[in-house]
């Protein structure tokens, strides 16, 4: 972690932009950190429907893609608080429909609200900070996500350690809730913009091939880990909850 310019904290953006970003994380790491020992325990998914479940889980990712067409209609920043309360509501109401369809459906519902913020996110902080801020503030970013990483995990292995018998729902329905509240405080806050021009159109370029090559490699193996490994981990060595909040 380190210290912001004053510049750089003043913009309102940033303010904006971390509120969302810290529920985003907070809203994530909680659906990661359950959703194995939830599929497995409370649902009773195996490998082939829980593989289906995460498959259709990166669709949105790459829908995201055309969101360009959807900041035809609603501004941008707007978007992103939009989509935290979507993510929300899919983290909300995972635990009131412990079922494979109910657990497809709330999934799609919480990946389109994450990756459509995480496009907005990363788009606004170019478009709000100067060239040499934009490093910066994207690190800061990832800092207070790591720090709030840690600190849902202790959380989560401090309540099910002493916790006797607590239900599921009810960590998806706190951690769903912040989400929700953090994005509708976003959604109805005023915040002055300097609007500049951009293009609203899909830009590819050629000179960034191994970038793009690099992010399909990442993805993959992100997918390998958190689909499969993980839930081997649950399925067939029986990991509690804590150990798996304490893994991530």
């Amino acid at each position: 972690m380190f210290k912001l310019n004053k510049e750089i904290t003043s913009n309102p953006m940033f303010g904006f932009l971390i509120i969302l970003a810290i529920a985003s994380t907070v809203g994530l790491q909680t659906w990661r950190s359950l959703y194995n020992n939830f599929a497995v325990d409370v649902v009773g998914v195996d490998g082939l429907k829980t593989g289906l479940i995460q498959s259709v889980r990166e669709v949105p990712g790459f829908l995201s893609l055309f969101i360009v067409y959807i900041l035809l209609l609603i501004k941008e920043h707007r978007l992103s608080s939009v989509s935290i309360i979507l993510m929300g509501v899919g983290i909300f109401f995972t635990g009131m429909f412990p079922s494979f369809y109910g657990l497809f459906l709330t999934t799609i519902i919480m990946s389109v609200g994450f990756h459509f913020f995480e496009a907005t996110n990363q788009s606004l902080v170019l478009q709000s900070f100067k060239h040499k801020e934009a490093p910066l503030v994207l690190g800061a970013f990832k800092s207070y996500a790591a720090l709030v990483n840690v600190l849902v995990g202790i959380a989560i292995f401090l309540v099910m350690r002493f916790t006797t018998d607590l239900p599921l729902n009810t960590l998806y329905f706190i951690s769903g809730s912040i989400t929700i509240l953090a994005g509708i405080y976003s959604l109805v806050r005023k915040v002055n913009l300097v609007e500049k021009p951009k293009k609203k159109k899909i830009i590819f370029r050629k000179k960034y091939l191994l970038f793009y090559l690099l992010s399909l490699f990442s993805g993959a193996r992100r997918q390998i880990f958190v689909v499969f490994a993980v839930f081997l981990l649950v399925e067939r060595y029986h990991y509690p909850i804590e150990y798996i909040a304490i893994l991530f």
